[in-house]
């Protein structure tokens, strides 16, 4: 049983996945409509905010699973790349619980988690969603098959992300997958480019949504 912690830019999550593969709760807090106000993310209003609501999503996912720390075998947590004072946050905290628990700490690469979430085998029609108060939305999959299958590499892998554009070469060696970065941009991701294009012709962040919005009127 491994609970994940994620602070790496303006969203606040933990998830928790048993030795089955199953998706037993997946929290996440969204900062959106704070940093709304200013037409992008403000670093430091994300990292205050992850201060106060880390606990309270890390806890509704143990509720969430009907779990307690006592029942986790291991601690994991997005230590790169994001923006530092967020990744600290998470970090942070995940240390605390991990030693207070006494359970081991896994560091992970969340472009990693990006690539590895396309080897996911999910049944479509075993995942629901609820909202909760407070911009917490909780996602349930009880899905025994939700496996990573790496039956699909070697697979070039596209990340398109708010401050990465990549091309990875994903690897197996029979017991997990390699990566090689094949390429980057030099500057702006395609997200910080859609923020940007957007604030530039007046339209309200983020940027994405907000250009297909206008693209669909």
């Amino acid at each position: 049983m491994i609970i994940g912690i994620e602070t790496s830019c303006d969203e606040t999550a933990a998830g928790i996945v048993d030795t089955d593969g199953r998706l037993l709760a997946n929290i996440v807090s969204s900062q959106a409509d704070i940093h709304a106000r200013y037409g992008g993310i403000v670093p430091e209003i994300a990292s205050r905010q992850h201060v106060r609501d880390v606990s309270a999503v890390v806890e509704t996912a143990l509720e969430h699973a009907d779990l307690e720390w006592s029942h986790i075998d291991a601690v994991a947590v997005t230590n790169g790349p994001g923006l530092a004072g967020s990744l600290m946050v998470g970090v942070n905290y995940a240390k605390g619980a991990a030693a207070a628990a006494t359970k081991p700490l896994i560091g992970v690469n969340h472009l990693v988690g990006h690539v590895m979430a396309a080897f996911i085998r999910l049944p479509t029609d075993d995942v629901s969603s609820t909202s909760a108060p407070d911009q917490v939305s909780e996602t349930h999959a009880p899905v025994a098959n939700a496996l990573i299958d790496l039956g699909d590499s070697p697979a070039m892998c596209l990340i398109v992300s708010g401050g990465h554009t990549e091309l990875v070469l994903a690897q197996s060696d029979g017991v997990d997958l390699k990566f090689k970065l094949v390429g980057e941009t030099r500057d702006d991701a395609a997200g910080e480019a859609f923020d940007k294009a957007a604030r530039a012709i007046g339209l309200p962040y983020p940027g994405g949504p907000a250009i297909q919005n206008a693209a669909d009127t």
